[in-house]
This record gives structure tokens, C-alpha cells and sequence, in this order.
């Protein structure tokens, strides 16, 4: 049997192509580095992302052990009412406060979610705008 000849790599081909079509050559570093500092950008908005999902999940999981003291604390301290309207002010009470304290959480949570999205989205933005800068002045060039 004839020995097959080793392949060329695709990227030995590929710059063959080009060389017999004649086209232009291309900076391949120039390339890389363009997207090196793409990818640089993204893994940077991904540590933003992370840590902002860290100190969200830490802050909740604060917010819920305060709930479960204070039910726990109103459990505790509750003495049966002697009359109906009193048990009626008890459990409005204890609903306002729950009702007040979900809503003042449920801001906290949204202000932290917010400001974690928005700096990983000015991250993003940034590199965008900068990539956008050098293929402008990549076209002047020429």
C-alpha cells in the first residue's frame, strides 16, 4: 500500500488559499490582541457579576435570619390577648411589620441587583467604545 502524505494543518491550507488567491495579507497580532482584550473585558464583567451575585445572596441570606429573630422574638413574647379586638391589633400589627420590612428588603435587593448589572454593563460599554476607537483608526490608517 502507498503511504498517504501527512495532511496540512487547516491553518497551513487556509493561509495557502489566501497566498494563491492573492489577498491581502493579514496582522495576525493585531487580530489577537483586539480580541484578547475583548475577552479580558468579559471576564472582567463576569468577576463584577459574580461578586455582585455573592454579596446579594450574603445580604439575603441576612435579611432572612433578621425575619426569623424578629418572628421568632414575636413569637416568644406572645401573651394571648384577652379580647378579640385585641388579637385583631396583634396580628394587624405583626402584618404591617412583616408587610414594611419585605418591602424595605425588596429595595434593597433591587438597588444591589442594579448596581451589580450596571457596572458589568459599563464594562462591556467601555470596551465596546474602544474597540469602535481602534477600527476607526484602523480605517484612517489606510
Amino acid at each position: 500500500m502507498a503511504k498517504q502524505p501527512e495532511s496540512d494543518s487547516f491553518m497551513d491550507m487556509f493561509g495557502r488559499f489566501g497566498r494563491d488567491l492573492k489577498l491581502p495579507t493579514v496582522d495576525v497580532e493585531t487580530i489577537l490582541a483586539h480580541h484578547r482584550k475583548n475577552i479580558e473585558a468579559l471576564e472582567q464583567a463576569a468577576r463584577v457579576s459574580a461578586a455582585g451575585a455573592t454579596s446579594l445572596l450574603s445580604r439575603q441570606r441576612e435579611l432572612l435570619q433578621d425575619t426569623l429573630r424578629e418572628v421568632t422574638d414575636m413569637a416568644q413574647s406572645y401573651k394571648a390577648p384577652g379580647t378579640p379586638q385585641e388579637l385583631m391589633t396583634k396580628q394587624t400589627d405583626f402584618a404591617r411589620k412583616s408587610f414594611e420590612t419585605a418591602l424595605k428588603n425588596a429595595g434593597e435587593v433591587a438597588d444591589l441587583v442594579k448596581k451589580s448589572g450596571a457596572e458589568s454593563v459599563d464594562i462591556l460599554r467601555s470596551r465596546i467604545k474602544e474597540a469602535m476607537e481602534e477600527i476607526r483608526a484602523g480605517y484612517e490608517k489606510k
